[in-house]
């Protein structure tokens, strides 16, 4: 059955929405104040799919990639840049006044640069058994298969049509395959995870790729196929060896942005303990003024951070290998001489941590994290042991979709 709705304003996952006699009703690709035709999505009674923008907004703009609407991968390509940008912002706004939360938030950052420097590419085969390979389609379990993707950098421009060769060459294995492209300063560095154990001659079929397609180094969940180079990448003054499929921020200007947040929130801090550091990026810019203890379970990143750390002119850094989130640090061991703690946890936050932290009395803490509402839970966490938040900045470097990072400063 058709139906027809108003759009009243968009939701946290960047989906129109108007309202039911049973609730919100949920219309992706739909825009404040349009009205649309819509008709069911079997199994879901909050969800519509948009058949036609009967009157469009004001704000919509033409989509910039001919697959949006169908890969999952952006959500609001047809949106304004300024009412876009205004709703970034109050995903932040919203999600502190939640957990009631009061704190100024600065204007969103604007760190897409020049585009995604790492991206996942899936590779299926069809019901009707024809390969696939791109991004996953919205709210459904199949890829779209792609040739191009606007949002990249052209730093990954040979990653799609590699990742296609690849997904090719391991058609044998009849396996689903994750791609994941990364550009280093060496050029592209794929892993791919998925396909079982390799015969010789798939592994010579896969070294024949990467030679083809100029592949710094080529991986299969994580093991050395072929390289020709080895993948590196600048993080201030220190170059990193990147271990296969390594965490990345998702732009480099993304990188740029966080960092240039998180040394100046740190001040004239002398010792800083780095939590959930990674290969870096913030340890390696801190150490150009401060001592740096950082702390990860990731031990490849961990090496490769070590290895950089000896960059001449950086002061010391010591990595320590632990699991923060079965073993956070207490608050006892923050009383070590720290001036400022920073910490970056995944998607979930780090609420444990969090808690010792604020018992912990250390004079000034960094928290970034990728999630506004797990950011908030973790934030109050914070001021319940007696910080004060005092600045909190979203920076977008995932443009078009509904993900945003937070860069915020707490005071004893």
């Amino acid at each position: 059955m058709i139906e027809r709705l108003t759009i009243l304003r968009i939701g946290h996952r960047g989906d129109g929405i108007a309202d039911g006699p049973d609730g919100p009703i949920y219309v992706p690709g739909a825009l404040p104040g349009e009205t649309v035709e819509v008709e069911a999505v079997p199994g879901h009674p909050d969800r519509r799919s948009l058949l036609r923008v009967e009157r469009p907004s004001a704000e919509r703009i033409a989509p910039i990639c001919p697959h949006f609407g169908v890969c999952g991968g952006c959500a609001v390509q047809h949106w304004d840049a300024v009412p876009y940008r205004e709703w970034k912002r109050s995903l932040v706004v919203e999600a502190l006044r939640q957990a009631g939360l009061d704190a100024p938030v600065a204007d969103l950052i604007d760190a897409h640069g020049e585009g995604r420097r790492r991206a996942t590419f899936h590779a299926r085969r069809s019901p009707h058994d024809v390969l696939e390979v791109g991004f996953a389609a919205a709210r459904a379990h199949r890829v779209i298969a792609i040739d191009r993707c606007p949002i990249l950098a052209k730093s990954l421009d040979g990653a799609l049509p590699a990742a296609w060769a690849i997904a090719e060459a391991l058609q044998p294995n009849k396996k689903p395959l994750d791609i994941q492209a990364t550009a280093t300063d060496a050029g592209l560095d794929i892993d791919v995870r998925g396909s079982g154990p390799l015969t010789a001659p798939l592994t010579a079929a896969m070294a024949r790729v990467a030679a083809e397609h100029d592949l710094a180094r080529l991986t299969r969940h994580g093991e050395l196929v072929a390289q020709s180079r080895a993948p590196t990448l600048r993080i201030g003054t220190a170059t990193v060896p990147l271990p296969p499929a390594a965490f990345l921020q998702a732009t480099a200007e993304g990188e740029a942005a966080l960092s240039g947040l998180v040394v100046g929130a740190t001040g004239r801090a002398k010792k800083i303990a780095d939590l959930f550091c990674g290969i870096g990026p913030f340890a390696l810019r801190l150490a150009e003024r401060a001592r740096v203890v950082a702390v990860d379970n990731d031990a490849a990143a961990l090496a490769a951070l070590k290895r950089a750390a000896a960059t001449p002119g950086l002061k010391p850094v010591e990595v320590q290998e632990r699991d923060l989130f079965k073993d956070p640090l207490a608050a006892a061991e923050f009383l070590r001489g720290f001036d400022a703690v920073v910490f970056d946890p995944p998607w979930q936050g780090a609420q444990a941590q969090a808690r010792t932290l604020a018992a912990s009395g250390v004079p000034l803490i960094v928290a970034v994290s990728c999630n506004p509402a797990t950011f908030a839970r973790d934030a109050a966490e914070l001021l319940r042991g007696g910080y004060r938040l005092t600045d909190v900045t979203p920076v977008d470097q995932f443009r078009y979709s509904a993900h945003v990072e937070i860069v915020a400063r707490f005071e004893r």
